[in-house]
């Protein structure tokens, strides 16, 4: 899913007979690294997304997210322009000002061309234009700008990444393929320095990166979803995603993953948590959509209670009038809570879409 949204303006566009084209994901992928970090161009839709919580040495609040966005459109091996189009890539950029109260954002979509936007394997590299994620090993250096905001990061990994669902894949709906092949690294230690209207702080906190590549759809009855990833102060990460259907109950393909101080994963599925909303929500002035600011979450046989809530209400990215881009609420949590009798804090992302209306799902749709 994720705004992993993003990429509906370019999925909607292509045609049911294109996916004959693309793989499915299928039970059984197996994994290698770092071969799966980068790009797979036989799936029709890929992304790499970061989030995290940072702070200033001034004690001020961040948080941030950058996407890169691959669709495939072609895999056809006749093209004679660099101009031609196999792929299209997309870049969203955002940044929470959660002490100053000012949220930003920015998308842009390119094709290749001549070294415009794309995913080098061998140099470990992803870019789309001057925005980019450069691998050196497991550490990522973003860079991202801006006319009023922008990033400079390196994010160094505590843990290994973790397979997220069962067997392979991540499934999202009913049928085989309509799922996806998930890795996240789940706990990123991040320095570096953030510029906001021509001011400059350096920086430290906690990132998050997921990568996640596919080519079907979400089930046509589903009108949203709820995802979260957190990273919480005793060093286990928690992901959970509940997906909603349209008469508003919960999609029993709903799940997550625990990442327990070890590195080592456990998937979770629906029974095993809650992720519930509280009845104090955000009316969002552009798309009148009322977002769940407060959220409770438990993991039963982990005994853990989670409340979540945000410093900055106004995380939402609007479509406005489009019905090809979904508005949605993506934003930096805080998380107060227990396991057994021990107190939990922590921080993470929290993403929310489908408030306005249901979410749109083209030829290949949307997935996490």
């Amino acid at each position: 899913m994720k705004s992993r949204i993003a990429a509906c303006l370019l999925m909607m566009a292509w045609s049911q007979a294109g996916l004959a084209q693309f793989r499915t994901a299928l039970p059984g992928y197996h994994f290698e690294f770092p071969r799966d970090y980068f790009d797979h161009p036989d799936y029709q839709t890929e992304w790499w997304y970061y989030t995290g919580n940072i702070t200033g040495a001034d004690g001020r609040h961040f948080g941030f997210e950058l996407t890169f966005f691959r669709e495939g459109v072609s895999r056809e091996l006749s093209k004679a322009s660099v101009w031609d189009v196999r792929d299209l890539y997309l870049a969203h950029f955002a940044l929470s000002d959660l002490d100053g109260g000012r949220f930003y954002h920015v998308e842009r979509v390119n094709r290749a061309g001549p070294g415009v936007a794309g995913i080098d394997a061998q140099r470990q590299h992803i870019w789309n234009g001057n925005w980019s994620s450069q691998w050196n090993g497991e550490r990522q250096e973003l860079q991202a700008m801006d006319e009023h905001f922008s990033i400079s990061l390196a994010l160094r990994p505590q843990k290994p990444p973790v397979i997220h669902g069962e067997n392979g894949v991540s499934q999202k709906a009913e049928g085989l393929g309509r799922a996806s092949h998930y890795i996240s690294f789940t706990r990123l230690i991040t320095e570096g320095s953030v510029t906001v209207d021509g001011k400059t702080a350096q920086v430290s906190g906690l990132s998050w990166m997921d990568h996640e590549f596919f080519t079907h759809q979400l089930a046509a009855d589903q009108a949203g979803w709820d995802w979260l990833g957190v990273q919480l102060d005793d060093n286990s990460e928690l992901m959970l995603y509940r997906l909603r259907r349209k008469d508003g109950t919960a999609d029993p393909y709903s799940a997550g993953t625990y990442v327990d101080p070890q590195g080592e994963s456990r998937h979770l599925r629906a029974a095993d948590f809650s992720l519930l909303p509280e009845a104090e929500s955000w009316k969002s002035p552009v798309s009148s959509a009322n977002y769940p600011v407060r959220w409770t979450i438990a993991i039963g046989e982990l005994g853990i209670q989670l409340h979540a809530t945000t410093r900055l209400r106004s995380q939402e990215v609007s479509s406005g009038d489009s019905k090809l881009i979904p508005t949605y609420w993506e934003g930096a949590i805080t998380l107060e809570g227990h396991r057994g009798d021990a107190s939990l804090k922590g921080v993470g992302y929290l993403e929310m879409t489908g408030y306005d209306r249901p979410v749109s799902f083209g030829p290949v749709g949307l997935n996490r």
